[in-house]
């Protein structure tokens, strides 16, 4: 078979051989699968390709929920114990009531570990959410035993008490030796601040 002995215009492409026949028909048809395939086929490979993805999120999502969903008769049990261990630490702060007695006894613990005071302060009340710091300066004057004799006593105490800002310096009059030592710090206390009392703060935190 000749090529150039054929006539390529359209209007003769009834007599063309077969084989060049065949071969016309199998390039029309791989350009109109091309065509719809870019027109259509590849739009939508690209949208199951973002389903898929999708998926894969929702799943991600499904598993973490599940785990929790599974894990929910655990989380009510650390809740419990969590609301516990908060009720144990609420009856650790004072009410109003008790706070004199509280003071007291934060002074008969110095006092009984060999402590001399030579300030104790106490400050006005700093409010926070559902309770109150009552801070005290102290200056004591003691040795190194008896300052840890102090602290301990303090954390020993059936309330919530802490220390803060410890500064233990020699004592200038050095006349009585067993007392060498200066401590100057805060003992700070905390009371319960009643549902009213606690609401009532909350304003004032906005304002500042």
């Amino acid at each position: 078979m000749n090529l150039a002995n054929i006539n390529w215009d359209i209007e003769s492409a009834g007599t063309w051989p077969l084989p060049v026949k065949a071969a016309v028909v199998l390039l029309v048809c791989l350009a109109v699968v091309g065509f719809t395939y870019y027109m259509d086929t590849q739009a939508q490979l690209e949208e199951l390709s973002g389903l898929e993805t999708r998926e894969k999120d929702l799943r991600g999502t499904f598993e973490v929920k599940q785990k929790k969903a599974a894990n929910l008769e655990e989380y009510k049990q650390q809740l419990d114990e969590i609301e516990k261990s908060f009720g144990d630490l609420l009856r650790q702060l004072p009410d109003k009531t008790q706070v004199p007695d509280l003071l007291v006894d934060v002074s008969q613990t110095g006092l009984s570990s060999g402590l001399e005071f030579e300030l104790f302060k106490p400050g006005p009340e700093v409010p926070r959410e559902f309770y109150a710091e009552l801070p005290i300066d102290i200056r004591v004057t003691g040795n190194y035993m008896e300052f840890g004799a102090f602290i301990s006593g303090l954390a020993s105490l059936p309330r919530i008490v802490t220390i803060h800002n410890v500064k233990i310096n020699p004592r200038r009059d050095t006349s009585n030796k067993s007392k060498p030592l200066v401590m100057d710090a805060v003992v700070k206390t905390y009371r319960y601040l009643e549902e009213t009392a606690a609401g009532a703060t909350a304003p004032d935190r906005k304002r500042r």
